[in-house]
């Protein structure tokens, strides 16, 4: 329901050094000074990493941490039903906390001898070519804020339990952190923002958004799915389309509403074949002719 790299909250450096996200007036937390006080003070912590250092650490309340552990549970019992077996095999890997939210510092060190991804903090909007560009360097960038504790099971953006719960489960599967890897190097080979856009949109309909057949069930390995405790109920009644690479990289979607398109591989091997081989040749004259029908 949001567009992976890109986020709705604004992120304003003051000259004092004062840092402030502006919440539109629908967000859940508009409204609540506490909340909004926690997310101006986790963007200052991203805004001053530098890179080589540890992430910084994000102070948690008792109710944020409430929230991951009711997320998380619900979560977990869908996946069993609704997730692919690499997923489940990688979050089980993985290790997760369930009763708390993990430090993003916590993840990466999870994760690292796994796959050898690690995490970046991100405060708000990340350009789309430097999101996709660093996946080629194993680096993932990630909120560090949760989503307000009066919707447990809504965010209108990106938070922590899509970035961690959603991504990271899956970047604990060697066969999927490569697919990451190919997707950035693709993003730094093109020049053009059109070639660029239609990488992400790619990227979007398999990676965030994808489904796979196995063993005769429709599944879904999309981080977006898995991390929505909605759209996971949902996705088996949408409009199923074969997995293919101009119509992905051509299909305009809502980022507001559930996905309504969605684009099934019949295998992780055909997904690999398909996507994988893309990214890893494509670059912008052969983008061109794709989407010139070429």
């Amino acid at each position: 329901m949001f567009e992976e790299a890109q986020y709705f909250a604004p992120v304003a450096k003051r000259d004092d050094g004062s840092v402030t996200v502006e919440l539109a007036s629908s967000h859940p937390g508009f409204a609540d000074a506490v909340y909004r006080e926690r997310r101006n003070a986790i963007a200052a912590l991203a805004l001053n990493h530098r890179p080589g250092e540890p992430i910084p650490h994000a102070e948690y309340t008792d109710e944020e941490h409430q929230v991951w552990a009711l997320v998380s549970r619900e979560l977990a019992v869908k996946h069993q039903v609704y997730a692919i077996r690499e997923f489940l095999d990688a979050a089980e890997r993985l290790g997760l906390p369930k009763d708390r939210i993990p430090q993003l510092q916590e993840v990466s060190d999870l994760l690292e001898p796994l796959t050898g991804f690690r995490y970046l903090p991100a405060a708000g909007l990340v350009p789309l070519r430097e999101f996709y560009g660093v996946l080629a360097d194993g680096f993932f960038h990630s909120t560090q804020y949760i989503r307000h504790h009066s919707v447990p099971f809504y965010t209108p953006e990106p938070d922590i339990i899509h970035e961690v719960i959603g991504h990271a489960n899956t970047l604990a599967s060697s066969r999927f952190a490569e697919l990451y890897r190919v997707a950035g190097r693709a993003a730094r080979r093109v020049e053009t923002e059109d070639a660029l856009q239609f990488i992400s949109k790619v990227f979007w309909f398999t990676l965030e958004f994808g489904v796979m057949r196995e063993a005769g069930e429709l599944k879904a390995y999309g981080a977006g799915i898995l991390s929505s405790y909605g759209e996971i109920e949902e996705f088996r009644g949408m409009d199923i389309r074969p997995l293919d690479i101009k119509a992905m990289g051509t299909t305009e979607y809502d980022i507001t509403k559930y996905q309504d398109v969605l684009f099934e591989a019949s295998s992780f091997d055909q997904l690999e074949d398909v996507v994988g081989s893309f990214w890893a040749s494509c670059d912008d004259e052969s983008i061109a002719r794709i989407v010139a029908g070429g």
